[in-house]
């Protein structure tokens, strides 16, 4: 049992980086501006 959980886990992740190499994802086109306050950096 333990020997299919972990073929099924480096199954799936081998799966994930397949599909995030070859998939043509757009990039996002909303354009965000975030005001950081000064205080945050002292």
């Amino acid at each position: 049992m333990a020997k299919f959980l972990i073929l099924l886990v480096v199954a799936v992740v081998a799966g994930g980086v397949v599909f995030l190499a070859t998939s043509d994802m757009p990039p996002p086109t909303a354009k965000m501006e975030k005001v950081i306050p000064n205080d945050r950096f002292n």
